[in-house]
């Protein structure tokens, strides 16, 4: 069905194309169709930060910034949705147009810039949601016009405000569309937000008497001594888990397209490489104690089987859905799936 409807959606300009897409998504699944879309995948139990996912595939943030499509998304098929990114104010982005499809590449670049209707109406609309499967991941970041001496302002109020909703907490230091964010991903920097913020996770914990485990979303960009200096910084702090990677300023094999000038972070098939380069080399440097989601560039379930065998204990999609649909999903649980069944594998204690 999703090739059926896949031109009409490419007529338009992508960002209308999104929101339309969703609407359709919601329309479907109130009327009982999304099963024409995509069979949901069989279970296939994955463990990680101390939460069962009934499958290792999820959804990106980024799809669902404020939270408004969560039982039609997990209707799809997905172990896990991520919603946001949230900022505690609510804030328009940058101007459009703002997001561009690559289809010879299976490439979007987008400079969205944190657009979302702030984090009291995420609060309101997952608390909406019937959430009667899968588990639910809440992205939060600080507001464009916030110093990043005060980020931690930002990122904890949204951190008080999200917790007790959340089943994870994903902390984003590094898309490249709010200016100066990434600066937060430098050693000393990262020390201090992420210092504040673990004090911060722990304090709530035992006020609603449970823990909510706290991941961190790193950028592509990084060299191997930035890499390296993260990894001993969040593995000194004890965060939760990693997501490698968000979106690239690079424009990888793509320098002499015509959108290659066009600002924003380039994400879909053309970033897998350079992600599954830094997943690798995360995992190679971060304790077992902190599981990876390897995420970037998956296009097909032979890219989530390479995330995983880069480091990764699950992946999540967003580009990839714009070219294949709803069933990547499934695709890539199967795939997944017999690679854990594999005799040398190694990975069936997931």
């Amino acid at each position: 069905m999703y090739s059926l409807l896949r031109p009409a959606l490419f007529c338009m300009d992508a960002e209308r194309a999104h929101g339309a897409g969703l609407r359709a998504l919601d329309l479907a699944y109130r009327s009982g169709t999304l099963g024409l879309l995509a069979s949901r995948p069989a279970p296939l139990p994955t463990r990680a930060f101390g939460l069962e996912f009934p499958n290792p595939v999820g959804l990106a943030a980024g799809l669902d910034k404020n939270g408004e499509h969560i039982d039609a998304l997990f209707a799809l098929g997905f172990g896990y949705v991520e919603i946001g990114t949230v900022t505690p104010r609510p804030q328009a982005g940058n101007p459009q147009p703002r997001l561009f499809r690559v289809p010879e590449h299976l490439g979007v670049i987008n400079r969205m810039g944190f657009n979302n209707a702030g984090v009291d109406a995420l609060v309101a609309n997952v608390r909406a949601a019937r959430r009667d499967r899968g588990i639910l991941g809440i992205n939060i970041g600080k507001n464009k016009d916030t110093p990043n001496e005060l980020a931690h302002t930002d990122y904890l109020t949204c951190l008080e405000k999200v917790y007790a909703l959340a089943d994870y907490i994903t902390v984003n230091i590094s898309s490249p569309n709010t200016a100066g964010l990434r600066e937060l991903q430098e050693e000393q920097a990262l020390r201090e937000l992420v210092s504040r913020l673990r004090e911060g996770q722990e304090a709530l914990a035992a006020r609603h008497g449970k823990r909510v485990p706290m991941l961190v979303k790193v950028a592509p960009d990084l060299s191997d001594a930035d890499v390296d200096a993260a990894a001993r910084v969040l593995a000194e702090l004890q965060v939760d888990g990693v997501i490698a990677t968000n979106t690239t300023i690079a424009r990888l094999g793509m320098e002499n397209h015509p959108l290659a000038s066009q600002a924003g972070g380039l994400s879909g098939a053309p970033v897998m490489a350079r992600s599954t380069a830094v997943l690798r080399r995360l995992r190679t440097r971060l304790p077992e104690s902190i599981p990876l989601i390897g995420v970037g560039g998956i296009c097909s379930g032979a890219d989530a089987a390479a995330k995983m065998s880069a480091g990764a204990t699950m992946v999540q999609l967003y580009s990839g859905l714009v070219y294949r649909g709803p069933a990547l999903i499934g695709e890539c649980v199967e795939s997944i799936r017999r690679r854990r069944e594999a005799p040398s594998s190694g990975v069936a204690h997931l």
